[in-house]
């Protein structure tokens, strides 16, 4: 089989994927069931690993021999909303304008997950002297939640593999360290009261400021901070806040007060440290609120928490995934997150590469480039001819 072949068998699976919306605030089910009915068609059988409620399921699947060796192929089967976005064609179906296919996933990431879907059956019919295994996971988007459960039952249940490959867009270029993302929600109730009167009262928005500030202040000192000549750019941890939202009226000091941040830090930085000066200002203020009345305070909850991915020194996975990719490139590291973080916290060597570009993800029409199936098949099938030997 050529890449060639191989790409055009995946494409036209994209094409099915991309019509199946598994937007991160809906089930993925109908995409889990299309894949289990994908396996089958060659005599293989996968496993879910569902979420509290059921509405969705990460799936993993072996092909080939139970054996030590193997290779993970890991991807997630969410995509980012369309809301508002000016797509110019419809981003459910997979549309064809010269050598870019356009379509919502279509490179973050169900253009990875297409590559191993074709390259399945192949390795199934091969007579395989180690496995593929296939990994997908629910709600990477918003906050890489899925991927642990179906993870640890990976580490417990499948023969150790050699190399785990995560396969978000990097140009089929090996990544090989990714920053950890945690984010966090804030909410500031205050005590509602007419604006001319603050005395009688406390604005959750003006609390809410204030503590907002910290985080600025925090920001700006970490953004002095890392090492210049480090992989990663930028080259320091981050922090932004991206939501918030309060009051009623312009006149009415406000109730209630919600914000959002996220904090990007570099491997070996722990979130809940760098952040202590914040926290503690949230208890201060918190105190304080709940003196002058009762019901009001600070409440802080974490949203989601994804370990930073540190670069491997002379790593397994990406010794291969360099050979399979014809990488002889610099070392690589990417400021966003990905499950492979958590794949190397339970013990397994593993890389990021995977086709399209980063700077595509998330955009009003979303593509990938033909060319970059090829590469990626291409990828597949020096992968295969290894779990031949």
């Amino acid at each position: 089989m050529t890449p060639d072949q191989l790409s055009a068998e995946a494409i036209a699976i994209l094409a099915d994927l991309i019509a199946i919306d598994t937007t991160s605030r809906e089930s993925n089910l109908d995409l889990i069931a299309y894949v289990e009915r994908h396996l089958a068609g060659f005599g293989v059988g996968g496993r879910r690993v569902f979420n509290a409620d059921g509405s969705k399921a990460n799936l993993y699947a072996t092909v080939g021999p139970m054996e030590r060796g193997g290779v993970v192929l890991s991807g997630h089967s969410d995509v980012v909303p369309v809301d508002g976005q000016p797509w110019t064609s419809d981003p459910w179906r997979l549309t064809r304008r010269g050598d870019r296919l356009f379509g919502r996933g279509t490179c973050d990431m169900k253009g990875f997950l297409a590559l191993s879907l074709a390259l399945a059956p192949h390795v199934a019919s091969a007579g395989a002297k180690r496995p593929l295994h296939l990994a997908i996971s629910y709600d990477e988007e918003v906050g890489c939640l899925g991927a642990p459960s179906m993870i640890a039952e990976i580490a417990r249940e499948l023969p150790a593999p050699a190399a785990v490959v995560v396969g978000e867009p990097t140009e089929m270029v090996v990544v090989g360290g990714h920053k950890g993302i945690a984010t966090w929600n804030v909410t500031v109730t205050g005590h509602e009261a007419h604006s001319s009167l603050p005395h009688l009262g406390v604005s959750a928005n003006m609390v809410a400021i204030r503590l907002m500030q910290r985080l600025a202040d925090l920001a700006e000192r970490l953004a002095g901070e890392g090492d210049p000549h480090g992989p990663f750019c930028p080259h320091h941890a981050t922090l932004t806040v991206g939501q918030m939202a309060g009051g009623t009226a312009v006149n009415i000091l406000a109730r209630e007060c919600r914000f959002a941040f996220d904090l990007r830090t570099l491997p070996g930085q722990e979130p809940e440290e760098v952040l202590a000066p914040f926290f503690a200002a949230c208890a201060e203020a918190d105190a304080a609120l709940r003196l002058r009345f009762p019901g009001a305070g600070v409440r802080v909850e974490r949203r989601s928490r994804t370990p930073a991915f540190a670069p491997e020194a002379d790593g397994m996975a990406e010794r291969l995934a360099r050979a399979w990719a014809g990488d002889n490139g610099p070392a690589r590291a990417v400021p966003y997150a990905a499950e492979a973080g958590q794949f190397q916290g339970a013990g397994f060597s593993t890389i990021i590469c995977g086709p399209g570009s980063i700077t595509q993800a998330h955009q009003p029409d979303e593509y990938i480039e033909v060319a970059q199936m090829e590469r990626g098949a291409a990828f597949m099938l020096r992968l295969a001819d290894d779990l031949y030997r």
